[in-house]
C-alpha cells in the first residue's frame, strides 16, 4: 500500500506540474485530518511521511505558552511549568510531542482523502501562479469583471483573480460583469481565498501610475510627480516638478490638445485633474494648489504647520471649492493646513493676535503700551526672541537705547525662568495625581500639565479628540488612556453596590 500511495503521489505531481514535496505535504495533512476525527476535542496532529518508503508516523502535540498566558486552548496547549516536567530545557513555542497510533490507508475516507489533497494542490498551484504574476513587477492589474463577491468586485486576470474592495472603487462608478478594468495593486495577501491581490481604483497612487503610463518623460527621469490628492470620481490634484529646465511640466502632462491628462480623466470616471507646479518654497506651493483662486496674501506659521490664506470676495468661494474640496485637496496635496480667509478677517485676527501679544509683554515684562507696540512692530513675538535674539538686533531699534535693550532682555529672561519653575511644578503635581496610570510618559505628563489636566478626573473628563489636540496621539492611544483614567470610576461603584 506504502508503495501505491508514492506512485500515486509521483502521478499527481506530474499530472498537476507541482513538487513533489507539496504532493506529500498533502498527504500529510490528509492522514492529520483523518486522525483528529477519533478525538472529540480540537487537538493538533502532526503526521511525519517518509519520502523514501511511504512508512509514517502519527503524533498528538501540544503548543507550549507562558504560565501567566493561561491556557485558551486546553486540547493544544500546555503551560511551560507542565512541559518542563517532561523536558528539562523546553521553551516557549516548542512543542510536545506523543507517539500515538496511526490510521491505516484504508480508514481514511477516500473522498475526504482527496478532497484535502487536491485543496493542497490547489494551494500551491494558486500560490505558483501568483508567484509568476507579481515576478512581473506591474503596478496595474488589467483583467476582466468577474463577479460581485459580498459587495467586492473580483477581476480576473489569465487565472490569477484580484479584489477591488466597494471602499477602493471610484463612487457612482457601474462595472459589470466582463467589463475591462484597471486598477492599482495595493498588496497582496494570501489569507484571502479566491483572490488574494488587493485593488484600487480611488487611490492617489493610481492617477500617479496613469500619469506615468502617459507620460514619457516621467519614465524618462525628466519630470516627478511629487504628490497626488483624490476626490475619486470628481476631482484631484497633482504635483509636478521637471528636472529639466526646458520641459514644461504641466504642459507635458496635459499633452498636445489635452490628450494626455484626457486619457487619465476618462480612465477615472470623467474625474478632473488639476496639475499644479510643485516648488520648494511651501507658501508659492500652496499658491499654486489653490488655483484657479488667486491668493492676495499668505502668512506661514511653522510651529503650527499652518498657514492663513487670504483672498479678496471674490476668489473666496473659488478658493474654498464645493463643499470645501478645492482647498481641501489642496491641503492633502501640500501636507499644510490650510486657513482661508477673506480680507476683513484676516485683519481681526492679525488684531486679536496683537493685543495678545502686546498684552504678553505688558504683564511679563512690565512695560508700558509703547514699549510693546515697538516690540511688535519690529516683529518680535516671543518672549524667547526678546531673550535671545543677537544683541545687536535689538541695539539698532531706534527707539531703544543700550540700558533699555538689556533691561528688557533681562526681564524676559527673568520671566521665562518664574514660568519655567511654575511649569514644572505643575508638572510635578500633575505627576503626582497621575502616578502609576500606565501608559503615561514624562511627555505625556508635561503636555498635560500646560493644558492645565493635573488629576485622573481631569484627563476622564477629556473627549478623545481633546486629548488627542494636547498630546498628539493617534485616536485609539487617546481612547485607551482615557479608559484607563476612567477605571477609577467603576470600582467605586462597584465598592459602592457591595
Amino acid at each position: 500500500m506504502n508503495r501505491e500511495m508514492l506512485m500515486l503521489v509521483e502521478a499527481i505531481s506530474r499530472e498537476k506540474n507541482v513538487e513533489r514535496e507539496v504532493v506529500m505535504g498533502a498527504v500529510e495533512a490528509a492522514l492529520a485530518q483523518a486522525t483528529k476525527k477519533l478525538f472529540d476535542g480540537e487537538v493538533d496532529i502532526r503526521v511525519a511521511l517518509n519520502r523514501d518508503t511511504g512508512d509514517y508516523e502519527t503524533f498528538r502535540r501540544w503548543h507550549v505558552v507562558p504560565d501567566e498566558a493561561g491556557l485558551q486552548l486546553p486540547d493544544q496547549e500546555i503551560l511551560l511549568f507542565e512541559a518542563r516536567e517532561q523536558i528539562a530545557d523546553i521553551q516557549v513555542d516548542e512543542y510536545i510531542e506523543e507517539p500515538i497510533e496511526s490510521v491505516t490507508i484504508g480508514r481514511i475516507g477516500a473522498m475526504a482523502a482527496k478532497q484535502v489533497i487536491l485543496q493542497k494542490i490547489r494551494d500551491a498551484e494558486r500560490e505558483m501562479l501568483l508567484n509568476d504574476f507579481m515576478s512581473r513587477g506591474e503596478k496595474i492589474f488589467v483583467g476582466t469583471v468577474k463577479r460581485m463577491d459580498k459587495g467586492d468586485m473580483i477581476v480576473e486576470s489569465g487565472r490569477v483573480e484580484g479584489r477591488l474592495r466597494r471602499a477602493e472603487m471610484i463612487p457612482k462608478e457601474n462595472l459589470r460583469n466582463g467589463d475591462r478594468v484597471r486598477a492599482m495593486i495595493m498588496e497582496v495577501d494570501l489569507t484571502l481565498r479566491g483572490a488574494p491581490i488587493l485593488l484600487s481604483r480611488s487611490a492617489p497612487e493610481f492617477m500617479i501610475e496613469l500619469f506615468r503610463q502617459e507620460v514619457p518623460e516621467i519614465e524618462q527621469g525628466l519630470l516627478e510627480i511629487k504628490n497626488c490628492a483624490r476626490d475619486p470620481g470628481s476631482r484631484a490634484k497633482i504635483a509636478v516638478h521637471a528636472y529639466d529646465k526646458r520641459i514644461d511640466p504641466i504642459g507635458t502632462c496635459v499633452g498636445v490638445r489635452g490628450s494626455r491628462v484626457n486619457a487619465v480623466t476618462n480612465e477615472l470616471a470623467g474625474e478632473r485633474v488639476d496639475i499644479v507646479l510643485w516648488s520648494e518654497d511651501p507658501a508659492q506651493f500652496v499658491i499654486g494648489a489653490l488655483a484657479p483662486a488667486n491668493v492676495q496674501s499668505i502668512v506661514v506659521d511653522e510651529e503650527r504647520h499652518a498657514m492663513d490664506v487670504v483672498v479678496d470676495e471674490e476668489n473666496l468661494a473659488i478658493a474654498i471649492g464645493r463643499g470645501g474640496q478645492n482647498v481641501r485637496l489642496a491641503s492633502e496635496l501640500t501636507g499644510w493646513k490650510i486657513n482661508i480667509m477673506d480680507a476683513a478677517e484676516s485683519a481681526q485676527k492679525q488684531a486679536d493676535e496683537t493685543s495678545s501679544l502686546r498684552k504678553l509683554f505688558m504683564e511679563k515684562l512690565d512695560v508700558d503700551e509703547e514699549i510693546a507696540d515697538i516690540l511688535i512692530a519690529e516683529g518680535f513675538s516671543s518672549l524667547e526672541e526678546v531673550a535671545y535674539v543677537p544683541l545687536q538686533e535689538m541695539l539698532e531699534i531706534d527707539s531703544f537705547d543700550e540700558d533699555t535693550v538689556h533691561e528688557l532682555r533681562s526681564r524676559a529672561k527673568d520671566a521665562l525662568l518664574t514660568m519655567e519653575i511654575a511649569q514644572e511644578e505643575d508638572v510635578e503635581e500633575t505627576s503626582r495625581n497621575l502616578r502609576d496610570l500606565e501608559g503615561l510618559t514624562p511627555e505625556l505628563i508635561s503636555k498635560l500639565a500646560e493644558a492645565g489636566i493635573a488629576t485622573r478626573d481631569d484627563l476622564a473628563d477629556l473627549a478623545v479628540d481633546e486629548l488627542t489636540d494636547i498630546t498628539g496621539q493617534s485616536a485609539d492611544e487617546a481612547k485607551a488612556l482615557i479608559l484607563k483614567a476612567r477605571a477609577h470610576w467603576f470600582a467605586d461603584d462597584a465598592n459602592t453596590k457591595e
